[in-house]
């Protein structure tokens, strides 16, 4: 557990600019600053996350897919209404953690990361959701 312990406050503390992003329009009202941190934020901590399935050296092809897949499509997110990119970005989220859940390494996880890895994705998801929410109704 003790190994875990950095990733878990790392991975909490990871939340605090999603959560500030969906506070802000409620206190300080919407404005398209916001909406482009969190977009920008979000493609971010989702490259991040990807990154940590690659494991160079001990990979398959398959497992080189399912690191890049989630992010292979942000640059043509741009072309798209802001909406339909944070979907694709909460879809990913989700995407991202069960191509995790499928590797070996996982099982050799401590429960309470596997725990938290869950907790994270849903709150960033619910973010994401809200996000677009405000987006779309912004007053």
């Amino acid at each position: 557990m003790e190994k875990f312990i950095n990733h878990i406050q790392l991975g909490y503390l990871g939340l605090i600019p999603f959560l500030g992003c969906v506070g802000w329009p409620l206190v300080f009202g919407s404005n398209s600053i916001n909406l482009e941190f969190f977009t920008f934020y979000s493609i971010a901590i989702l490259a991040f996350m990807a990154g940590n399935l690659w494991r160079a050296g001990e990979q398959r092809y398959s497992d080189a897919v399912k690191a890049v897949l989630p992010v292979i499509p942000v640059p043509f997110l741009a072309f798209l209404p802001v909406e339909w990119a944070l979907g694709w970005l909460a879809a990913s989220f989700w995407l991202v953690l069960l191509f995790e859940k499928a590797t070996a390494q996982w099982q050799t996880y401590h429960k309470d990361y596997q725990k938290m890895r869950v907790v994270l994705t849903s709150v960033v998801f619910v973010c994401h959701i809200l996000i677009i929410g405000m987006s779309i109704y912004p007053k």
